[in-house]
């Protein structure tokens, strides 16, 4: 088990802002960095995209399961996959620490290691932040990005399209279980379960390509589960739509966890695929071969006094009414 007690020794606050930030990437848009009242930034001709997102221990984490390194990552790649969702490029950062008692300066060091291997990856400019003391281990990352193209919203799914979802769904959710002792798994479908939820992938160079493509798609990334984040898209869009349950994509080690189990990748969450609607005049092999990665036709948009339906192998229509996805506030 990780050990991320303090040592007998600790720095003061702007000390160890000081040393958080000493390795911090930004470039040649950053005017001024961290260490003022405000960063400076250069102005975009672009149109802006900005988010928000906080993990908090014992809701979206526990520390027995991430290093800090991965934490660091993975606080601010929730954040990158809103901008995916969006069609954007991500461009700077802010990031505001709750530090509870208990935890060194070590473990922080580590932590925005993480963050800023995972940032220059992207090349997002880390600028600055806060720390605060707090009950509770929270990260949270303000994330500013820029449309390439036009930007993807949820208001723009119309009757007759096709629902589309990038990669698989339920990975993530049977990881956090595995990992919280609520489901059995061993071996190499165990590690690629936990690794999902551990290291998701923010889909940004798909999202910038999904944004190329005209009328524009309704797109979404998948945080709180399928089924809830299609319901934000037929909600905004006002439409419904039918799935077809047995073109729901589900990986090998998913597969061999979960059997035919449908819950984890209907309403399970933190996926961070995405799911997206456009007109019905595409095969599954141009826009695999488009996006570069394996995608997957599941379903239509409906008229929206039909709601949200799901397919059986049969062909019988059940509604999907009741069946829930992740609850962020209560991590269940």
């Amino acid at each position: 088990m990780p050990d991320h007690r303090k040592s007998s020794k600790q720095p003061g606050e702007f000390e160890l802002i000081a040393r958080l930030c000493a390795d911090l990437p930004y470039g040649s848009r950053t005017v001024l960095g961290p260490g003022d009242d405000c960063a400076i930034i250069a102005p975009s001709r672009r149109l802006q995209l900005f988010t928000i997102d906080s993990m908090v221990e014992g809701v979206h984490f526990n520390l027995d399961w991430l290093s800090p390194q991965a934490l660091g990552a993975r606080a601010l790649t929730v954040n990158l996959s809103d901008i995916a969702a969006m069609g954007g490029v991500p461009r700077t950062c802010l990031v505001n620490l709750g530090i509870r008692q208990g935890l060194s300066s070590a473990f922080f060091l580590r932590l925005y290691r993480g963050l800023a291997s995972a940032a220059r990856a992207v090349n997002v400019d880390v600028v600055g932040g806060n720390i605060t003391r707090s009950a509770q281990l929270t990260v949270t990352i303000a994330l500013l990005g820029e449309v390439a193209h036009q930007a993807l919203r949820r208001d723009t799914a119309r009757v007759g399209d096709d629902i589309w979802v990038t990669g698989t769904v339920g990975d993530s959710a049977l990881g956090w279980r595995i990992m919280a002792g609520e489901v059995k798994a061993e071996g190499s479908a165990r590690r690629y379960l936990i690794g999902r939820f551990v290291a998701p992938t923010a889909r940004l160079a798909e999202g910038q390509k999904l944004s190329r493509i005209r009328p524009a798609p309704a797109l979404i990334d998948i945080s709180d589960g399928l089924l809830a984040d299609l319901g934000h898209i037929l909600e905004r869009s006002r439409v419904g739509a039918e799935l077809d349950l047995g073109a729901i994509p589900r990986s090998r080690p998913y597969l061999a966890v979960a059997g035919e189990r449908m819950d984890f990748a209907l309403s399970g969450g933190e996926d961070y695929e995405l799911l997206f609607c456009m007109r019905p005049n595409h095969s599954v092999q141009s826009i695999s071969r488009y996006l570069g990665i394996a995608v997957h036709r599941i379903g239509r948009i409906v008229e929206r006094q039909r709601g949200l339906k799901l397919r059986r192998s049969d062909g019988r229509l059940i509604s999907a009414s009741g069946m829930r996805g992740w609850d962020q506030l209560k991590g269940a």
